[in-house]
């Protein structure tokens, strides 16, 4: 399984009044790994949707918080790709700060045609990708 760590700084706009990050941000947080996941294989989502009409979009996902972040925290979200098939994705996601783990999540997506919003199978070059990452 080949793992992707993307960096997230805890702003305040992130937290509640005690400075504890609120627990719908992981999921903000999360999201952005995964696009930067993407970018970093050479996938940019604009060109997906206009060249090849095909968005992702979150279909499932099971969360379990561990510990809280706080205001200023650096955090290390790990993204690391157990499935690639037919037409989703499963990711299994952690985010860290200083080695222990705050929060993780499997999350399933979905490869959905951006005109009928309709599953589609994931293109055959982002596919070809995939598997030469060992997934």
């Amino acid at each position: 399984m080949v793992e992707f760590d993307w960096p997230v700084r805890v702003y305040y706009e992130d937290t509640d009044s005690g400075g504890v990050v609120y627990h719908a941000q992981y999921l903000n947080f999360m999201e952005r790994a995964r696009t930067e996941w993407l970018r970093s294989l050479g996938f940019e989502q604009d060109v997906l949707i206009d060249q090849h009409q095909c968005i992702f979009a979150v279909h499932s996902m099971q969360i379990q918080f561990k510990r809280p972040a706080r205001f200023n925290d650096a955090l290390i979200v790990r993204n690391s790709l157990v499935s690639a098939q037919g037409a989703s994705l499963l990711f299994d996601q952690k985010v860290f700060c200083n080695d222990e783990l705050l929060c993780q999540a499997e999350v399933k997506v979905a490869c959905l045609d951006a005109i009928r919003f309709r599953p589609m199978p994931i293109p055959a070059f982002m596919m070809t990708e995939l598997q030469d990452g060992e997934c």
